[in-house]
């Protein structure tokens, strides 16, 4: 009697959750491994069992192909990163510097648009500079980058373009949807700078993506922009 007590009570406990039975790998391979005639229902689970092992290994394959496919993505944006920070560093002349980062460095980068901003007390003043450089009033890069908010100015800031400041990007300006925003420290005594990059795919440059590759790069920018302003 309780014996037969006992085994209700498991029957009962099985059919209410029967997922305890077939998550657990030590009864399913000794069910699947007891002979058919003797025990009642071993291929039906024998086919579960599959169904279930076929899709964790489903499962698996698709994180395997993710994790591949990022770990792609990772190295092609970092070869893409030194690439354009190799032809940074090949110019000669602040010149041949403006028309590679224009150039060169925008295709590397596959940006449609690369502009420098750097902040004067006069900005008025000079009217005479490379298209490759807007000059903006002081303060003007805090604000850009936070668009006016009391925060303080992330060194990489990537957003979708929303037309404001679009005399950064002059003509490009109506066809920009993305952008990555890299605020520079050109060194004591001089003001704030940032480099903008422009491009008109919309999820080129977006809040979720990892910038340490643009800082690596900001902090190159930097260090070269303080060699040739002197």
């Amino acid at each position: 009697m309780t014996n037969t007590s006992m085994a209700d009570d498991l029957r009962a406990k099985i059919i209410a959750n029967p997922d305890v039975l077939l998550d657990d790998h030590d009864v399913m391979r000794a069910l699947v491994g007891a002979n058919d005639d003797a025990r009642g229902n071993v291929v039906d689970l024998r086919a579960i069992a599959m169904e279930r092992l076929e899709a964790r290994f489903d499962r698996l394959e698709d994180t395997h192909r993710n994790v591949i496919a990022a770990a792609y993505d990772n190295l092609a944006g970092t070869n893409q990163v030194h690439r354009a920070i190799l032809r940074m560093m090949d110019a000669d002349n602040f010149v041949a510097f403006l028309q590679a980062m224009t150039g060169d460095v925008a295709d590397t980068l596959r940006v449609d648009a690369i502009r420098l901003a750097l902040e004067s007390d006069d900005p008025d003043g000079h009217t005479d500079m490379d298209p490759a450089i807007v000059v903006v009033p002081a303060d003007f890069v805090a604000n850009y980058i936070t668009v006016g908010r009391n925060m303080p100015a992330r060194q990489v800031t990537l957003r979708k373009f929303q037309n404001v400041g679009a005399s950064l990007y002059g003509e490009r300006a109506p066809f920009i949807q993305s952008e990555a925003c890299l605020k520079l420290d050109l060194g004591e005594g001089r003001r704030s700078a940032m480099l903008v990059m422009g491009s008109e795919n919309p999820e080129q440059f977006t809040q979720s993506q990892g910038t340490d590759l643009l800082a690596f790069f900001t902090g190159v920018l930097e260090r070269v922009l303080r060699r040739w302003l002197g």
